[in-house]
């Protein structure tokens, strides 16, 4: 009997939602526009699970994105994969959503050096740089918050592209490094997809223990909770914090 796993993945401004069984794809779909996340996530789960012949009581495992990314997109994304995983007593694994858009961006160029940025604002990106191999995914710059020019000097090897809207906005930069332009992540594979081709890797996916405590990787504070940091000059320790 096949089983039916769900991806999730708010981390961006392209959401995107797919069911299959790893690292196959059954159906996915795509929300752009990180303002339409909260309000659409549940339908856009819903639509993709009937077009993929699936439903809620038939999934076996969820995997969502994992930060770096956006404060307020991870936790949507986030609380529906935890809802479901508690409800339904399913596995729930996290990949990051950078490794997902670099995965995208192997599927079509190969294994070679791939930089995933997302816009971070503030003058800064959240960053990575990996190689996919047959059998697992190579790190080569580790997740995280960067100015380009950081992120740059820090990486061992020079990538063959650069991927994701961070890359966009630094197209200029990018173009420098990588010899090429970047690559728009709305024309490659979902990155939910990804996720999912992502799965059976040797250790890429976290397995989240206790789905009701678990956070993912935001990559630094909310702007609110600097904000109030700041005025109050000690760290903000309650659980519930405002959004970027």
């Amino acid at each position: 009997m096949s089983s039916t796993w769900l991806a999730i993945d708010t981390a961006s401004a392209v959401a995107s939602v797919a069911t299959g069984e790893p690292p196959d794809t059954r159906s996915s779909t795509v929300l752009e526009g990180p303002r339409t996340h909260a309000g659409g996530i549940v339908e856009l789960i819903d639509r993709t699970l009937r077009a993929g012949g699936g439903a809620l009581p038939n999934l076996t495992g969820i995997v969502v994105a994992d930060g770096p990314g956006s404060f307020t997109g991870l936790r949507i994304g986030w609380a529906a994969a935890k809802g479901l995983a508690q409800e339904r007593e399913i596995p729930i694994v996290a990949i990051p959503a950078l490794a997902a858009a670099a995965s995208g961006a192997a599927a079509v160029l190969g294994a070679v050096p791939i930089a995933a940025w997302f816009d971070a604002l503030r003058g800064q990106i959240f960053g990575a740089v990996y190689v996919l191999r047959p059998d697992r995914l190579e790190v080569v710059v580790a997740p995280g918050i960067w100015i380009p020019e950081e992120l740059i000097a820090a990486s061992p090897e020079r990538p063959r592209a650069a991927v994701g809207d961070g890359a966009i906005r630094y197209a200029g930069t990018v173009e420098q490094w990588t010899g090429t332009r970047p690559l728009d992540m709305r024309a490659l594979r979902p990155t939910a997809a990804s996720l999912l081709a992502l799965v059976p890797l040797t250790g890429v996916a976290r397995r989240i223990e206790d789905p009701a405590t678990a956070e993912p990787e935001y990559g630094r504070p909310a702007e609110a909770q600097a904000r109030w940091e700041a005025r109050h000059g000690r760290p903000l320790t309650h659980q519930t914090r405002p959004g970027r």
